[in-house]
């Protein structure tokens, strides 16, 4: 078998790790299921609560795109048990003017003639006064929605007044106005009778009709606008406590260190992260926007598909990246669910910060937004206002692909459009992978070994050959040149004659079937050091720990390393 070099050895160690992390997902279905598919259950709630909401509301026309509204024809007095909230025993209504014949002529009519149904004589209470009605009001709370105040003025004038509580209320999903099913029909029943009783004609016709005013629509309650941001973010924080949860299991458990020592490539390692985290993004996504759609949202329907499903991956990959960057911080798996929950909290409360207008918008200045914009839930909580806000009610249109770069027309204080999300959250997902490779490199593994802080500044990091300089140690180590490595004749013969087959067999080219592992030349430096301190300066020449060491593994054989302590056993055990 050849030995792979360069790219060929990066395509092969990638597709070997997208292989596992496929193995991986595969043996863990249920967080996989949960990874993809938490989406419906949170989008099942938000559309129980919408409905709910609906519910609430059905009797009220506040939220319906009424055109041609249905005339109410001599609307009767209502029973006052079918009041929301009453207490019982109750009546109908009570009045005063109870000295005048003619005034109590007159609500015997109301009580008669009451449109659907007579009103009974022990609905009703009389009394001769204003004040005494006050009174009773006052002692009886919640027993009679409203009076009626007459006053005789002379033969030909009746002066009439109404008292009820205005105040709307709701319950059950029934919206009650006082003014339509209290105020209106006892002014309609007064007037008829009051008008009766001057003319002298009890079969006086007296109908009158009410229409209310047509009118599109009010913006209407959207739970996907209220509480999606954060049933949303704890949608991707599923996946984020996965991707962190197996990153810091390869690190404490060294696995990484391992791959790495048998020649693993960085580069390999992160983007077979990359892609497969991309790809399972990519489906979470899409059924995200799908179940949305499932379930009838206009969020989902009246927008643009490609503008939402976009919204969402990118979120979620920016989360993805996210991630990557505080594994850097974690050495504990035990620690990667606290901070999963510790980032909810956080996410949440700054979104609930950000659906009250801050910083997006015209009173903040542009460096509020920038600073703001660099944690992702805080531009997914912004794309989702603007896009239920361009689908409030039933008549607006949404948000097309070639408007995601406009405001939208009920948007009145514009100051980012979606165009410009999507260009953060792509900005943003950069600038955490980034930060996470940096990181990776410069805080100590598991086993305490990092790299210098400007170790992308060298040559060797990027074209793979570590040339003459020795660059392990600490950040602020002042390294120097490696030795020359001098020409060491073994003084054992058999140690020699190991050495010159395995030199042979290295500038042939042979391929020994028997052999697991051939060494080639190992060598292993520790660096010198120079210690700057207030008064002087320590400094230590780097040194050899192995000289060039040449030799074969055979296969099924038990390898033994002997030596005395402190020689290096664990290192070259390490490199084998």
């Amino acid at each position: 078998m050849e030995v792979q070099r360069g790219f060929p050895l990066l395509k092969q160690q990638y597709k070997a790790l997208i292989k596992k992390n496929f193995l991986v997902a595969w043996r863990n279905k249920m967080a996989t299921f949960l990874q993809l598919c938490a989406s419906l259950f949170f989008i099942f709630l938000l559309f129980i609560i919408q409905r709910a909401i609906e519910a609430r509301f059905s009797s009220s026309t506040s939220y319906k795109d009424v055109r041609d509204p249905e005339p109410l024809l001599s609307p009767p007095i209502p029973p006052c048990e079918d009041k929301n909230f009453i207490a019982f025993p109750c009546y109908d209504f009570i009045w005063s003017g109870s000295q005048s014949p003619k005034i109590s002529q007159i609500v015997n009519g109301i009580m008669a003639n009451n449109p659907g149904r007579s009103i009974p004589s022990s609905k009703v209470l009389s009394f001769r006064t204003r004040d005494e009605v006050d009174d009773w009001l006052f002692k009886n709370p919640m027993r009679c929605p409203g009076a009626l105040h007459f006053v005789e003025r002379n033969a030909s004038v009746i002066s009439y007044g109404i008292q009820t509580n205005s105040t709307p209320v709701a319950n059950r999903g029934v919206f009650e106005d006082p003014t339509f099913t209290f105020q209106i029909p006892l002014q309609l029943a007064a007037e008829r009778e009051i008008a009766r009783s001057l003319i002298g004609d009890p079969n006086f016709s007296w109908v009158v009709s009410l229409k209310e005013f047509a009118h599109p629509a009010f913006e209407v309650f959207s739970a996907l606008r209220t509480i999606g941001p954060t049933f949303f973010l704890a949608v991707a924080m599923f996946g984020f406590v996965f991707q962190i949860n197996a990153l810091i299991i390869e690190k404490e458990l060294k696995l990484r260190q391992a791959m790495t020592m048998m020649g693993l490539y960085d580069t390999a390692y992160w983007l077979s992260w990359f892609t497969w985290e991309g790809f399972i993004t990519l489906l979470s996504s899409l059924l995200t926007v799908l179940f949305g759609m499932m379930f009838q949202f206009d969020f989902f329907l009246n927008n643009n598909f490609a503008v939402v499903f976009l919204l969402f991956f990118l979120f979620q990959l920016n989360m993805v990246g996210f991630a990557y960057m505080v594994s850097a911080f974690i050495s504990k798996s035990s620690s990667t669910t606290t901070v999963g929950f510790f980032i909810f909290i956080v996410g949440f409360m700054t979104q609930l910060v950000t659906a009250f207008g801050f910083p997006y918008s015209e009173n903040y200045s542009k460096s509020y937004r920038i600073i703001w914009s660099l944690f992702p839930p805080n531009l997914l909580a912004q794309g989702l206002q603007l896009l239920a806000g361009a689908t409030a009610t039933p008549e607006d249109p949404g948000v097309s692909w070639s408007g995601r770069t406009k405001c939208a027309f009920n948007d009145t204080e514009c100051v980012i459009t979606m165009n410009e999300i999507y260009i953060w959250l792509v900005v943003t997902f950069f600038l955490w992978f980034v930060l996470a490779i940096y990181l990776d490199n410069i805080i100590p593994n598991i086993s305490g070994v990092r790299k210098s802080a400007f170790y992308f500044l060298t040559p060797g990091y990027w074209t793979g050959k570590s040339g003459n300089k020795v660059k392990e140690g600490s950040v602020c180590s002042c390294t120097g040149s490696v030795p020359a490595l001098d020409s060491i004749i073994p003084d054992d013969e058999d140690v020699l004659e190991e050495e010159n087959i395995v030199k042979q067999q290295a500038m042939q080219g042979e391929v020994n079937s028997n052999v697991a592992v051939q060494l080639h030349g190992l060598v292993k430096i520790f660096p010198g050091t120079t210690k700057m301190g207030c008064c002087k300066c320590e400094r230590k020449s780097p040194f050899h720990a192995i000289k060039g060491l040449w030799v074969n593994l055979a296969k099924d054989q038990l390898f033994c390393l002997l030596g005395p302590n402190g020689a290096g056993k664990n290192y070259y055990y390490l490199i084998v």
